[in-house]
């Protein structure tokens, strides 16, 4: 698993931490999401008027718009050059297949089409591997961890989304079972950071605008816009999205951030629609009907992605050299093509065309507009020569333009195959009884492509996990319900095989990620149907506890196997004998509020420190205040010393625009020079420490300590005795590393990797 980089400053190859779930790593840092009250932040407030305050709200408000503008255009960049690149990959290997079908050449096509494919995964693959091993996978798990509190290096940075999208292309291009759900909500949520900041730091370019947002609290809840609106790019779903980042990231909630959420989505799905029906009603009429048609667009969307991983072997988890993940996700791609071109040679399931199979999308063969002499792989682009297609389909010579092959439509077209087994029946009310495949079809695509995705899943490419669930659900969920239908005296409306592909698709993904009210709202609005959603609901609900029963789901193993210190909402319910004299760190490191400059820059340097924030005391040890460790870098660097307050200090009064002008990368103090006789100078901490920082007594119960921390979305917990003294400091890994396990409350291990 190729998840999260450990160290930020490292431009090679990031350590792995090992896979072991009873490790919990030090490496990663949590982000400051309770607002630092010091003089600087109430003077500032102060100022401000109210109509300040106006415009302030106003400029979220337009952060959120540009936030889904932008995010409906990356989505749409994919669609448009996926769509592009898969039609050439096509037709040159249809050419290929018509070129050699006198001969009986199909080998040949193969190994193109295989070669192909292998090609623009090779592509992918380099550039996740060696240049941001951070965009392989969704990045929901680190977006999830992110919105929790987690600092995870490089997760929302340019690059990241550069790599990200250009990933996820050649992905899709390439034919393996992955596609861009999860890669699009990782980009919105890119996307909302970099442009909450009004800066690039990758580009060293600052627009001087929305310097107010810049620090964690304002930034997680862009972040927490930017997932919703990739989830509404990536399935239409606006409202779906905005109870998404409510359900598996959103570490705080308002209803104002709701509002604005929402603004986001609704931005974004109306962008993705606009330009898409730009692009689909070429050369581009305005005033076509299908411009602003939402029903299209959830379609169109929902089809362009459905190439998602769901499963992974577990061996492929410890390819961790580069060159190596390179020649797998090759090796993947090829034996996917392999496997798909044979299945589809083999199959002799042929199926009436329907009008509802007149696609624009240029993979597909459109009869009406072909001569019999183009007709030698039967229908959509079933690529067989015209013998086989005479095997396989009876009557493809006199009712070519009537039939088409059920694998064909599967396996070979990146847009359809969502469509074609699940939601067009479900948009008109209607239902086929029999089902558009025949229990064979769908029983060999299930077991193949749930071994495909299993083998898929995990390598060095952007990929999500969304879509294949969907599609192998609704796949063995068809097959029920036409089974169940042939058992039958009379093919009644309840044994409808629409029905069963509907909840199959739902229980499917909801097994493995674990959601249910979102789920249930993205589903309704990718089918356009409410009338399943209380069944949709039941079924996710049972879903859930089945699966809670034996493991977790899906994210939360990520997470756990990369050690990282993730907190759940509820403390383990066996915790309550635990106080916080337990559980807390001690000794604490402790500053004086007029410390020497000498004894921060030792403690800042001291490798050996686990937290970034110290209590200031005045004696005797009495807690005074909370100052961070990025307080104390840029107060070094501004070299705001008491002995140069004559001199320097009334000249330039430090505010807080210089911190934020250093968020969030704050310098190292090995870069910081401070001279022997500034080392003597002191320092006055009382402008800046936090003078109201959150504290518990040493009895308090776990619980309640994991309640506050929580809620509060604090990083450092105050633990003190009864004459307000410190004794210890409560974080987050000192919270994490208790968790309900098998045989009762258990302890993980902390560790350096």
């Amino acid at each position: 698993f190729l998840f999260f980089p450990l160290q930020d400053s490292l431009r090679g190859r990031p350590k792995e931490i090992p896979h072991n779930e009873k490790l919990l790593s030090l490496k990663f840092e949590s982000l400051d999401y309770d607002n630092i009250e010091n003089q600087l932040f109430l003077e500032e407030e102060r100022r401000m008027s109210y109509m300040g305050f106006r415009c302030l709200e106003i400029s979220r408000w337009v952060v959120c718009g540009l936030i889904g503008f932008l995010t409906g255009l990356i989505a749409c960049f994919i669609d448009i050059v996926v769509e592009e690149l898969a039609g050439i990959k096509y037709q040159v290997v249809k050419q290929n297949i018509e070129k050699f079908t006198e001969a009986g050449g199909l080998s040949i096509s193969l190994i193109l089409w295989a070669v192909f494919n292998s090609a623009f995964v090779m592509v992918g693959a380099i550039i996740v591997a060696y240049f941001e091993p951070i965009a392989a996978g969704s990045g929901i798990p680190q977006i999830k961890c992110y919105l929790n509190g987690i600092k995870i290096p490089r997760v929302v940075r340019l690059k990241t989304l550069v790599v990200k999208v250009c990933g996820v292309i050649c992905s899709v291009v390439g034919g393996l079972a992955v596609g861009k759900e999860g890669p699009m909500i990782h980009s919105g949520a890119v996307v909302a950071a970099g442009v909450s900041q009004g800066r690039s730091t990758s580009l060293k370019r600052d627009f001087k605008i929305f310097e107010y947002f810049r620090r964690d609290t304002e930034k997680r809840d862009f972040v927490s816009a930017g997932a919703a609106a990739g989830v509404s790019a990536a399935f239409g779903a606006p409202v779906g999205g905005v109870l998404f980042s409510l359900e598996e990231g959103a570490s705080f909630w308002n209803q104002m951030l709701t509002w604005r959420i929402f603004f986001a989505s609704m931005i974004s799905t109306f962008t993705l629609n606009f330009f898409l029906s730009i692009y689909h009603n070429k050369p581009g009429d305005l005033s076509s009907p299908g411009l602003i048609n939402f029903g299209r667009f959830e379609s169109d969307v929902r089809n362009l992605v459905w190439r998602i991983t769901s499963m992974r072997f577990p061996c492929s988890s410890y390819v961790h050299r580069p060159c190596l993940q390179v020649m797998e996700a090759m090796l993947v791609a090829a034996v996917t093509a392999t496997v798909s071109f044979t299945m589809i040679y083999f199959s002799n399931d042929c199926q009436p065309l329907g009008p509802e199979h007149n696609e624009e999308y240029p993979l597909q063969v459109h009869t009406q507009h072909m001569g019999k002499s183009q007709a030698q792989s039967c229908i959509v682009l079933m690529y067989l020569d015209k013998r086989i297609c005479h095997f396989h389909c009876e009557s493809c010579y006199l009712l070519f333009s009537t039939t088409y092959h059920s694998f064909s439509s599967i396996f070979f077209t990146s847009i359809n195959v969502v469509r074609t087994i699940l939601p067009k029946d479900l948009r008109r009310n209607t239902f086929d009884i029999h089902g558009s495949y025949n229990p064979l079809t769908l029983g060999l695509f299930t077991l193949t492509y749930f071994f495909l995705a299993c083998w898929t899943y995990g390598l060095a490419v952007s990929a999500g996990v969304f879509i294949p669930s969907l599609l192998i659900g609704a796949a063995w969920g068809r097959l029920f319900g036409i089974l169940l239908a042939s058992i039958t005296s009379n093919a009644t409306i309840w044994a409808d095989p629409g029905k069963y592909a509907l909840i199959g698709a739902a229980a499917q993904l909801g097994g493995i990620v674990r959601m249910t009210l979102s789920l249930t709202v993205i589903m309704v609005e990718a089918t356009g149907n409410v009338t399943y959603g209380l069944p949709i609901m039941l079924v996710l609900m049972t879903a859930k506890i089945v699966g809670d029963y034996f493991v977790e789901g899906l994210y939360d193993i990520h997470i756990k196997l990369q050690s990282v210190p993730f907190l759940h909402w509820e403390a383990p319910a066996t915790s309550h004998w635990l106080t916080a004299r337990e559980v807390m760190s001690s000794p604490v490191t402790c500053l004086n509020r007029i410390e020497k400059v000498g004894t921060i820059v030792d403690v800042l340097s001291n490798t050996s420190t686990n937290h970034n924030g110290f209590p200031v005391v005045v004696q005797p040890a009495k807690l005074c205040g909370l100052i961070l460790r990025s307080q104390l870098i840029v107060l070094l660097k501004h070299k705001v010393f008491v002995e140069l307050a004559r001199s320097r200090l009334n000249q330039r009064k430090l505010q807080l625009k210089d911190f934020r002008d250093a968020y969030p990368r704050f310098p190292p103090i090995q870069s910081i020079h401070v001279s022997q006789d500034e080392r003597e100078c002191m320092m006055d901490l009382t402008e800046f420490m936090n003078p109201t920082p959150y504290t518990v007594p040493q009895e308090t119960s776990l619980p309640r300590v994991f309640k506050l921390f929580r809620a509060l979305g604090l990083r450092h917990l105050v633990v003190v005795d009864d004459q307000n003294r410190v004794i210890g400091l409560v974080t987050r890994k000192d919270l994490a590393r208790y968790h309900l396990g098998k045989h009762g409350l258990e302890e993980l291990q902390l560790a350096h990797t």
